[in-house]
């Protein structure tokens, strides 16, 4: 919703402002302008990018235009699950804990979390550390720098649309001096025609400048900031992860490694000690009991 109003006030101020002005909105249709400039970035945007990195821009704009960040519930819910995995770990056998992180789609605590299981990543983070924990041979401090060394791989990965969608915001300013040129190339092949004739194909091309630098400044670079807040966003989710898992590991009680996980989480979206408390150890509120 808020990238569909930003669309509406910019092109309604813009062509308002325009219109306002004395403009003509007919002048500034000129279609061949448009497939030169937005073809031209669309081939060069497949050119710089595999078809994972294109396939994933689509999806990251997806998730640009409804929002999908993590909110309270998803947070709420992935401490709840690694409370119960640290629970497990510190009160059962290895051989039981490893039932659970073995094959997580059939763990009784994983399942309650459909959330979290059907991010395949995640669920694979949360099994690989803690089947390292169990082992009981790795030392906390080379947990967290192998934890901190993947953090660091997947957040680039996750970037990859938004470093994407700049390179192209970045050059559709000169993409639009390549059109505006081609319609000055275009004019002065008709300058024994009428000046009025001339002077459309002169205000033609001039679109060309125009709409390069509108789509770079108006739509693709603010696309590709919303692209790095989401995706910024959806990363702490591993941050969460590594703060609690590292505080158990440290000696943490299982609800106190909690807090550290819960510390993590912006101000905007963190749950209350006493949200974490009813999700974990006090179960659900008496109202809903």
């Amino acid at each position: 919703m808020g990238i569909l109003l930003g669309l509406v006030v910019t092109i309604g101020c813009v062509l308002g402002g325009y219109v306002a002005s004395g403009g003509h909105m007919y002048v500034l249709w000129q279609p061949y302008e448009l497939v030169i400039i937005l073809g031209a970035a669309l081939g060069a945007f497949l050119m710089a990018n595999n078809m994972k990195v294109v396939k994933d821009t689509g999806k990251a704009l997806k998730e640009a235009f409804t929002n999908a960040v993590p909110k309270q519930r998803d947070y709420l819910d992935l401490l709840s699950l690694l409370h119960s995995l640290m629970r497990e770990m510190r009160s059962k056998s290895r051989s039981e804990v490893e039932a659970h992180v073995d094959n997580p789609a059939e763990s009784p605590i994983f399942s309650a979390f459909p959330s979290i299981l059907k991010n395949q990543p995640m669920t694979n983070f949360i099994c690989d550390y803690c089947r390292l924990i169990i082992i009981g041979n790795a030392r906390p401090h080379e947990i967290e720098a192998l934890m901190e060394e993947e953090i660091q791989t997947v957040a680039r990965d996750q970037l990859k649309p938004k470093h994407a969608l700049q390179e192209v915001a970045d050059g559709l300013p000169a993409l639009g001096i390549i059109a505006a040129v081609l319609g000055i190339v275009h004019a002065m092949g008709a300058l024994d025609q009428s000046p009025e004739v001339l002077g459309h194909l002169i205000g033609a091309a001039l679109v060309g400048t125009f709409a390069g630098i509108f789509f770079s400044y108006g739509i693709f670079a603010p696309l590709a900031a919303k692209v790095k807040t989401v995706r910024e966003k959806k990363m702490r989710m591993y941050i969460i992860m590594k703060q609690t898992l590292i505080a158990y590991m440290n000696g943490a009680l299982p609800q106190v490694a909690l807090e550290y996980g819960r510390k993590a989480i912006s101000a905007y979206d963190r749950p209350t000690i006493d949200q974490v408390e009813a999700e974990t150890i006090g179960g659900p509120a008496p109202a809903a009991a």
